[in-house]
């Protein structure tokens, strides 16, 4: 069973609103993930060191409704980066936020850039 919260929609980079000040850059783990909170969100930011990438998502995970997915471990699926919920396996796209066992609904995905060694968010209100 999916377990889907409509307060998390993808934003995409032409859509930004707002770009939030999460924080440092050194204040995220190297090839990792850490939760920022923006306003009554919990939001995935993970440092994919490997790849010199750095990534947003929800960080609740869409099977049981759990927030948990800034600890999940990344890799790469296909050449996809990925994150690999801590509970129960299911993989997604931290592109694009598909699901890539293709058995429940993606989830929400943001925009990130770094500035001045400070990690913002995109969004879109």
């Amino acid at each position: 069973m999916s377990v889907v919260s409509s307060k998390y929609k993808t934003v995409k980079p032409d859509e930004v609103k707002v770009w939030f000040k999460a924080a440092s850059v050194n204040d995220f783990p190297k090839d990792g993930g850490a939760c920022v909170k923006y306003k009554d969100l919990q939001i995935a930011v993970f440092n994919f060191k490997r790849l010199n990438k750095w990534f947003a998502c929800q960080n609740l995970s869409p099977e049981k409704g759990e927030m948990v997915l800034s600890r999940g471990m990344i890799g790469d699926h296909k050449g996809i980066p990925m994150v690999a919920c801590p509970l129960h396996k299911k993989t997604f796209s931290l592109e694009t936020g598909e699901n890539l066992n293709g058995d429940i609904e993606p989830i929400a995905t943001y925009p990130i850039k770094i500035e001045k060694e400070n990690v913002y968010i995109g969004f879109s209100e």
